[in-house]
């Protein structure tokens, strides 16, 4: 697919510092807001925030038929609704305004209202999420957790190489970036000798994770193929899907997840459109055994994005604690959305689906504490001396990505929140 705003060779008048996630080339939507702006929609360059109300009362992009409610709006919803041909053109619009070579904004007596400076701005939640799914489509880690938790040498359960596994979460406890997060309480038994207690988690692990947003719905009963996927997701974002351990492995049977997810997911603030990320496709595993006609599908759908998390107690140096991949998915996103609709379910704009814990072969690629610290017999030292093996209060845990090639690095922003400590 060729796409304007993707050329590498394009520079931005714009000054851009070394190694940012938002050069020309990406052009994020997001919502913000300032002490003097009301909520609206932005796009991200360099240090700076394109304000496409401003933008748009300008005329710059007056000629593409939007309305000034799709920018002046707290959720991106509206505009993603347009469908992704509109949303393409808007973005090489915003490309050819901020190209080295034009001086239609950068000249304009209208260039000090509609850039804002990102220090100056507030992040909100970009879309109005109405539905959320998590899935496990990450074979290492779910090799991982097998392990740990079952016969080693079936680590993996039967259906896992037939299906993209999931559960519904819950989409009303998913925040931005910034949104600091309590302990959750719940019931937890460790010990199969002694009746279960009520207590704070002991054991509150992040998620590696990354989640699409749905920019098109489809018709109850109706399905999508691995093919026609790409043009239901508009973009993506980090995704630190919290979980309570211990909570998690009492009550998980035999419905899955419930308390010990559902005290909030993190998502980063900007979304990075599918076609940004077009270049950095890649190969996915060998899926063996064949998988069934619906979920087969033709060319990359994998993404090769690389990922970090860094815990970083108060006052105290961080540390890295994983170095993972996008790209190490068994189950691309095509498969997983295929998967999700092909009874029939329904999808909705706004609608974000997880990947699940993104992790790698190596133990330095493993997302989890869970994995990481082996369930807690394998303690990360921090810097400041003190041991993890699941997050503490007062941690600060940050997940970063980018991927790049070909001089250009594509990023998301980093997607941060701060534990406090349990509310009895």
């Amino acid at each position: 697919m060729n796409i304007r705003a993707n050329n590498p060779e394009l520079t931005s008048w714009v000054e851009i510092p070394a190694n940012s996630d938002f050069p020309i080339q990406n052009l994020p939507f997001g919502i913000f807001k300032t002490q003097s702006l009301s909520p609206r929609v932005g796009v991200a360059i360099g240090e700076k925030i394109v304000d496409l109300f401003e933008l748009y009362n300008a005329g710059f992009i007056s000629k593409y038929d939007f309305e000034a409610s799709h920018f002046n709006n707290l959720f991106l919803n509206d505009l993603m609704a347009l469908g992704k041909d509109k949303a393409r053109k808007l973005r090489d619009r915003i490309s050819e305004l901020l190209d080295s070579t034009n001086t239609e904004l950068k000249e304009s007596v209208h260039r000090g209202k509609i850039f804002v400076n990102m220090r100056e701005a507030t992040m909100l939640l970009p879309v109005k999420v109405g539905d959320y799914t998590d899935f496990y489509s990450s074979m290492d880690h779910a090799t991982n957790v097998g392990v740990m938790f079952r016969d080693p040498a079936n680590a993996l359960l039967p259906n896992w190489k037939h299906m993209p596994v999931g559960y519904h979460g819950r989409a009303s406890s998913i925040v931005v970036s910034g949104t600091n997060i309590h302990r959750p309480k719940g019931q937890t038994r460790v010990d199969e000798t002694i009746p279960p207690v009520y207590e704070a988690s002991k054991r509150l692990d992040f998620e590696l994770e990354v989640a699409f947003v749905i920019g098109k719905s489809t018709h109850l009963g109706d399905s999508i193929s691995t093919s026609q996927a790409e043009d239901y997701i508009f973009g993506l974002v980090l995704f630190n899907d919290l979980s309570a351990r211990d909570i998690q492995q009492w009550e998980y049977v035999p419905l899955g997840p419930f308390l010990g997810k559902n005290f909030g997911s993190v998502i980063s603030p900007w979304v990075v459109t599918l076609d940004a990320l077009e270049p950095f496709k890649v190969e996915g595993y060998e899926q063996d055994p064949e998988v069934l006609d619906y979920l087969k599908y033709t060319g990359a759908k994998n993404y090769d994005i690389k990922l970090e998390v860094e815990i970083k107690p108060d006052n105290a140096e961080g540390k890295i604690v994983s170095a993972s991949n996008f790209k190490y998915m068994y189950w691309n996103m095509c498969q997983q959305l295929a998967h999700h609709t092909v009874n029939g379910c329904n999808v909705n704009i706004g609608d974000m689906m997880a990947s699940g814990t993104i992790s790698g072969p190596d133990a330095h690629e493993y997302g989890s504490m869970l994995e990481i610290a082996w369930k807690g017999t394998k303690p990360v030292i921090m810097p400041d001396g003190t041991e993890r093996r699941f997050l503490n209060d007062n941690d600060t845990c940050i997940i970063r990505g980018h991927a790049s090639k070909d001089g250009v690095r594509i990023g998301f922003g980093d997607c941060t929140t701060k534990i406090l400590s349990a509310k009895f």
